[in-house]
């Protein structure tokens, strides 16, 4: 059964003459009957009685036809649908991003928002271990995350920005007046970190390691904004990118060394068909720039 053999039936069953049927739809009389013949086929059943050159329709053929005319009116709104998808007037988008990301992603989100209203966002932010789970059950349509070595050819890697990965102390201590620091020397600092599965302490922990280094970590914590109040006793310090220093009371002191530059990731599917929405959300991303870079 085919939507155009059904629009055929409904002229057929405004009309109720086969030839002025044929003419308004710019066919043939023969099309149009044979068309119709098909789907009478197909359903088994009779549509129009055939009394010489006049036709009526059936009681089955009555009653199909406001299924028909549901059908056709139903393709029409999903016509509809796609065209406002193409125009970005509907849509939704689903992204997952990691926590040192908040604040650069923030900035685009917003600009995203105003400009396309009718898309509606939802962001999960999490750790890079449990967000590339989550992509690979579809639930994203792309993430955010530190990740420079690709794993397996489901999925697709995209370089957003560089990162500079930075010791962050309170304003007040005496370290904030640095320029940089060596990697040995914050190994003997006191450290509250982020929670172990953040992908960032991982790459830390394998730079230590490369050094012989074992860090003086106090405490792991997996909220940014409480690792700033801890840090903003001048008590202890934590290690994050520059793109999550935004608190006016704690600086973010440049750590030394080939390796303490991160590029920040979009992961997504790799046979995932990409959306407009998505596409237009790349764009943006592509503006971004880590407050070391602006």
């Amino acid at each position: 059964m085919e939507l155009r053999q059904l629009r055929y039936f409904l002229k057929a069953k405004e009309l109720l003459n086969f030839t002025e049927a044929a003419r308004t739809l710019n066919i043939s009389q023969s099309t149009l009957s044979q068309q119709i013949k098909q789907l009478e086929d197909e359903l088994n059943v009779p549509l129009f009685n055939r009394i010489g050159k006049r036709i009526t329709l059936t009681e089955a053929g009555n009653l199909f036809a406001q299924y028909a005319l549901q059908s056709i009116n139903k393709a029409n709104e999903g016509l509809l649908l796609l065209q406002d998808l193409k125009n970005l007037n509907v849509g939704s988008i689903t992204i997952g991003v990691i926590y040192s990301m908040r604040i650069l992603f923030a900035k685009i989100l917003v600009e995203f928002a105003k400009q396309y209203p009718k898309i509606k966002i939802q962001v999960v932010f999490g750790t890079t271990k449990d967000l590339l789970e989550r992509l690979n059950l579809h639930q994203f349509d792309f993430i955010l995350t530190f990740h420079e070595k690709p794993e397996g050819t489901e999925l697709k890697y995209q370089s957003l920005l560089k990162a500079n990965m930075v010791l962050v102390t309170a304003k007040k201590s005496p370290l904030a007046q640095r320029d940089n620091i060596s990697l040995r020397e914050v190994a003997d600092l006191p450290l509250a970190l982020p929670f172990s599965g953040n992908n960032t302490i991982q790459f830390f922990e394998e730079s230590f390691g490369q050094q012989n280094l074992v860090p003086n970590i106090c405490m792991e914590i997996n909220d940014i904004p409480t690792l700033f109040e801890i840090v903003k006793t001048g008590h202890w310090h934590t290690i994050l990118s520059d793109t999550s220093v935004n608190d006016p009371e704690v600086v973010g002191i440049p750590i030394d060394g080939k390796n303490m530059r991160r590029t920040i990731m979009i992961i997504s599917l790799r046979e995932a068909y990409e959306t407009k929405p998505v596409k237009k959300f790349y764009e943006m991303l592509g503006k971004m720039q880590s407050p070391g870079l602006s």
